[in-house]
């Protein structure tokens, strides 16, 4: 299942401007809060997708049925340009264990590139929820080898993938890749073209950069 839910009217819609605003991207403290907003904002919309029960709980007055999830769940992003939507989602999971993936875009000389994956430090996910997180899904390479990168620490009960924008091509080559039947995407946003260098357009620009300053290797995040 693919979720846009940039095609409903909410509160998401300015978080995702501000965003996208070449003026108000300049502002890395802001745009790293709004990363972490729209982090909060999908992790409310997936958490509506768990399994509840209800407990009692006991008030100064009486006692009152609440229903809470008892889905074990980890929180999973690719460094670094996932670090503060990573933190939406910690605001409102805040019991969940924690994974990170180390990749980046190696460049050839001709401009094609890999994605080279360096380091993974994760719990056990078996039988447990994954919430794969990343600000922007281009081709879908990174976050399929993150994916993949992950399933060596257990078959999960479900993975849901979020970011803020994507692109078409992006989105199909997860569907075509994935096995849907367990796993559902999430998006703030799907941008219609990308670039010979894989660039998202209109996109924002390059996530980690605008977040948390200018790196040495050339090209864009994942």
């Amino acid at each position: 299942m693919i979720n846009n839910l940039g095609d409903q009217h909410s509160i998401l819609n300015q978080f995702m401007l501000e965003i996208r605003d070449e003026t108000i991207q300049k502002d890395p403290m802001r745009f790293r809060r709004n990363l972490e907003r729209v982090g909060e904002v999908l992790a409310y919309e997936i958490s509506k997708t768990l399994a509840y029960e209800p407990v009692a709980v006991r008030t100064p007055l009486a006692t009152a049925d609440v229903h809470i999830s008892r889905d074990p769940i980890v929180l999973a992003t690719i460094l670094r340009a996932g670090l503060p939507i990573h933190q939406g989602f910690l605001n409102f999971f805040d019991q969940a264990e924690n994974a990170f993936i180390s990749a980046y875009r190696e460049y050839e000389k001709d401009g094609t590139f890999h994605i080279r994956f360096e380091h993974i430090s994760a719990p056990s996910i078996q039988k447990k929820v994954v919430i794969l997180s990343d600000p922007m899904i281009a081709t879908g390479a990174s976050i399929f080898m993150a994916y993949k990168a992950l399933l060596e620490k257990g078959a999960p009960k479900h993975v849901h993938i979020a970011a803020l924008i994507a692109s078409k091509e992006g989105v199909e080559f997860l569907r075509k890749n994935l096995p849907m039947k367990k796993t559902t995407i999430w998006v703030g946003a799907i941008d219609d073209e990308l670039t010979s260098k894989a660039y998202i357009v209109p996109g924002l620009g390059d996530a980690g950069d605008l977040a948390f300053g200018s790196k040495t290797l050339d090209g864009m995040e994942h």
